[in-house]
């Protein structure tokens, strides 16, 4: 469900030039339609926990995860630039409403299991997404027009979640009811926190670091591509060994040394002159924040009686600061400049460590994963 959820993401953004040149559109109105990604997952994202607990868990996230796979299709099919937006706020909210029940699904899992694994799954989610965008550039380098190549990819990832969420636990919705709407449970606002401190650091050394490797490191334009890559690798890579660790060191000791690996990281951005010392900084801030979202999710979905209500508050504020970041680091860096805008991402990075003592795991437990969800 994780690679088939990142594998949509990989299509769509390996082919948003011919959505620009198909549209006609310049940079200025494509980033404004792409914010609507982000707007459509944070609007819906509380509506999750009703639709979750409504149905059988496992038949919720089939659900939500083929919809999310057509609606690949819209984007490609907007003639205009208004309608192109519309489409990407149905795109980012079936997107945002997918994740939570994946990720809820992840939790039963984990708690069946007795030990971690939900960085794992988000490493699966990017290797999903650098496997689609593989195929991705293959299209785009053949000729084949979006509306076909997402055709296509939505109906063969359609059928993978289909087939794949037959194997899923089928944890039954909890006896009481669960509101339509809600906003973030009490219990689960400072977890949010946390992850909206490591998603802030992450959005910023994406989008600012191959820029920050050309106008303050004086990097050529192929080594400036390097530091995204290797902010990249290192976080995928982290991820996917990440629970080995966090069962060895336990959940907070590896987020407390993540976010001083983080902070480290962006210490070094802030004073590095020279490329080497700034894509090391940027690929220590990768492993740094890697773990950090995801142990936050199990920590919610451990928060109390609604797993899925509880993850979409963690979701829906850690989703804004993906939205948040890019701007604000651009605004302290015209105010200030880019390498001092990297001193609100060590600060962010600090709060991490300050913070580790709210993703504590629970005790390891073989009940039932329908117990266990529905019991908190």
């Amino acid at each position: 469900m994780f690679a088939v959820h990142g594998a949509v993401a990989g299509t769509f953004a390996t082919r948003i030039p011919w959505l620009a040149d198909h549209l006609r559109t310049d940079p200025g109105g494509l980033g404004i339609a792409l914010l609507f990604v982000a707007f459509g997952a944070m609007a819906a994202m509380p509506f999750a926990g009703r639709i979750t607990h409504r149905l059988d868990l496992r038949a919720a996230t089939r659900l939500l995860m083929v919809l999310w796979c057509a609606s690949l299709v819209l984007p490609a099919l907007a003639p205009n630039l208004p309608l192109f937006a519309a489409s990407l706020f149905v795109y980012g909210a079936t997107s945002g409403l997918a994740d939570v029940a994946m990720n809820a699904q992840g939790v039963a899992v984990e708690q069946r299991a007795g030990r971690s694994i939900m960085s794992s799954l988000h490493g699966m989610w990017s290797g999903g997404g650098l496997a689609a965008s593989g195929v991705g550039v293959a299209a785009a380098a053949a000729g084949v027009s979006a509306p076909v190549h997402f055709t296509i990819v939505a109906i063969g990832l359609s059928t993978l979640a289909i087939v794949g969420s037959g194997r899923l636990l089928p944890v039954p919705a909890p006896d009481e009811k669960t509101p339509a709407f809600a906003l973030p449970p009490r219990p689960v606002i400072l977890i949010a926190l946390v992850a909206f401190a490591a998603v802030f650091a992450e959005g910023a050394s994406a989008d600012w670091a191959a820029l920050y490797l050309t106008n303050v490191a004086h990097a050529s334009p192929g080594i400036a591509a390097a530091a995204y890559s290797g902010f990249a690798a290192t976080m995928a890579v982290s991820r996917l060994v990440g629970d080995r660790v966090v069962d060895r060191l336990g959940s907070v000791r590896t987020v407390r040394l993540g976010g001083i690996a983080g902070t480290a990281g962006a210490v070094m951005v802030v004073v590095a002159r020279t490329p080497a010392l700034a894509i090391a900084g940027f690929a220590l801030i990768g492993v740094g924040m890697a773990v950090v979202v995801p142990l936050a999710f199990t920590a919610a979905g451990n928060a109390g009686p609604r797993p899925a209500q509880q993850l979409a508050g963690v979701a829906t504020i850690a989703y804004g600061a993906g939205l948040i970041a890019p701007a604000s680091i651009g605004g302290v860096a015209h105010v200030t400049s880019l390498s001092t805008a990297f001193l609100v991402v060590a600060a962010l990075a600090a709060m991490v460590i300050l913070g580790a003592g709210r993703l504590r795991r629970p005790a390891p437990s073989r009940q039932p994963a329908a117990v266990s969800v529905s019991s908190g």
